[in-house]
C-alpha cells in the first residue's frame, strides 16, 4: 500500500523544503521513501525567496524519484501567479476573466491592482498578486507587505525582475508555465492507511484551503475537477474559517480531508 505523504506550504523557501526532504526520507527509511506517495498542497511561491528554485526542485522531482507518486496540488498563490501570466483557461466569448474583477473593485486603490499590458483580459487574482498594496503594513500577520496583498515581491525578484514587472511572462521557464499551468485542484486517494486500529484504511480528500460545509461536496469538487477560473474566488483554493470544519458528508464516512492553507489544524 506504501507510504503516503501530505506536505504544506512551502512559499519559496528552498532550504526548508530541500531539509524536510532529507528528514522524511531519514524517518521513512530510504526503501519506503523511494515508494511513497508524496502529496504537495500547493503554495509553493511568494513570501520566501527562492520560489524558482523550489519550482525546479519540484518539476525535477518524478525524474530523481521515479518510483514515488507525485501530486502537486494549486494554491491560491499559485492561481493568482498562474493567472498573472496568463495561463488560466479562458472562458468562451462574449465571456471575459474581466468579469471576475467586479467583486473586488472596492478593494482596486488599496491593493493597486496591476494595470500593466494585457490587464484587460487577467483574472482578478492576477492583477491583485501583481499590484502594488497602498498600506505597508499587514495589521492582521504584524509584518510588512512584500509588493502586493499576496507578498509576491520575492517571486519576483526569484526571477531577477523588480516587483509587477510585466516581463515576467518572458523569463519563467517554460517548464515552469507547465507545472503552474498542470496543477489539480483537488485529489482523492483511497486506501490511505491512516495507522488508527479504529480507523484502518480510508479515503484521502486533498484540496488547498478545505471544503465548504455548507455546499454540496459534489458541486464543489466538479468545479475542482473542472478547473474553472470563471469564480474571483476559489473558495476550496482560498477559504478561511468557511472551510475549516470538515463537511459532515465527508466525515460521517470518516473520509479525511487535509489541506495547507491555515498552518493551523482544524
Amino acid at each position: 500500500m506504501g507510504v503516503t505523504v501530505c506536505i504544506g506550504d512551502i512559499h519559496g523557501f528552498i532550504d526548508k523544503l530541500e531539509r524536510l526532504w532529507r528528514n522524511l526520507e531519514r524517518h521513512l527509511g530510504s526503501l519506503a521513501f523511494a515508494e511513497a506517495r508524496i502529496i504537495f498542497l500547493g503554495d509553493y511561491c511568494d513570501r520566501g525567496p527562492h520560489t524558482a528554485k523550489v519550482i525546479d526542485f519540484l518539476v525535477a522531482l518524478p525524474s530523481r524519484y521515479p518510483l514515488q507518486k507525485h501530486v502537486f496540488l494549486a494554491g491560491n498563490h499559485e492561481f493568482a501567479f498562474a493567472a498573472f501570466l496568463h495561463l488560466l483557461r479562458l472562458p468562451p466569448p462574449p465571456s471575459s476573466l474581466a468579469e471576475t474583477w467586479k467583486e473586488y473593485q472596492k478593494n482596486e486603490e488599496r491593493e493597486g491592482w496591476w494595470s500593466g499590458p494585457g490587464f484587460q483580459e487577467m483574472h482578478v487574482q492576477g492583477r491583485r498578486w501583481a499590484g502594488t498594496i497602498r498600506d505597508g503594513f499587514n495589521i492582521i500577520k504584524g509584518t510588512e507587505y512584500q509588493g502586493s496583498i499576496y507578498d509576491a515581491r520575492p517571486t519576483f525578484e526569484s526571477y531577477g525582475l523588480t516587483h509587477g514587472h510585466p516581463d515576467l511572462i518572458k523569463v519563467v521557464p517554460e517548464k515552469h508555465k507547465i507545472f503552474l499551468k498542470d496543477l489539480v485542484w483537488a485529489h482523492e486517494e483511497d486506501e490511505v492507511d491512516t495507522g488508527d486500529p479504529e480507523i484502518g484504511c480510508t479515503k484521502l480528500v486533498a484540496v488547498h484551503a478545505g471544503l465548504e460545509k455548507t455546499k454540496s461536496i459534489e458541486g464543489q469538487m466538479n468545479i475542482l475537477y473542472n478547473r474553472d477560473p470563471t469564480f474571483p474566488r476559489i473558495e476550496a483554493l482560498s477559504g478561511r474559517k468557511n472551510v475549516w470544519d470538515i463537511p459532515l458528508e465527508l466525515s460521517e464516512k470518516k473520509i479525511i480531508l487535509v489541506s495547507g492553507h491555515h498552518g493551523t489544524l482544524h
